[in-house]
């Protein structure tokens, strides 16, 4: 099974509403974070470990991620210690774009996704959902003919 090892602040730092918000509320852009990924990886059989700098603050609830939060030490030297300790490196992908822990990573065998084209999937992909949702709330020819202002003749 394929292991996810996320970046959290250095994803966030790639997806601008993202990056916006934690300039006004650190915590606030952490949920959103959480809430994309948990939507991206819905349909995936996958590990997904996402990991923060710092100390948690109100407890986030994710149905798909584990959420790590490196406390005294860096999200980075908790990333490496996640990744020396797996017993297959070759199931790991990283989703960074700090270069020094994109080396360690490709050293360890692990896959490695710059945070900047994982963001750009993430909302790809949050899109098509958000669009199969009203395809599929529409259950009847009469319903999408009023939402599209189509008249009979």
């Amino acid at each position: 099974m394929l292991n996810y090892i996320i970046d959290g602040n250095n994803l966030i730092g790639k997806i601008h509403s993202l990056m916006s918000l934690q300039k006004k509320d650190k915590q606030a852009s952490r949920e959103k974070l959480v809430f994309l990924l948990d939507r991206y990886f819905i349909k995936k059989k996958a590990i997904i470990t996402l990991h923060f700098d710092g100390y948690p603050n109100t407890a986030i609830n994710s149905s798909k991620l584990k959420i790590v939060y490196s406390e005294k030490l860096t999200a980075d030297e908790k990333i490496k210690k996640q990744i020396s300790q797996s017993k297959s490196a070759r199931n790991i992908i990283l989703i960074t774009s700090d270069a020094n822990l994109a080396q360690f990573a490709k050293v360890c065998s692990c896959k490695v996704i710059s945070s900047e084209v994982f963001a750009v999937e993430v909302n790809k992909s949050n899109s098509a959902l958000d669009e199969e949702k009203i395809i599929d709330s529409i259950n009847d020819v009469d319903e999408f003919k009023k939402l599209f202002g189509v008249r009979d003749k």
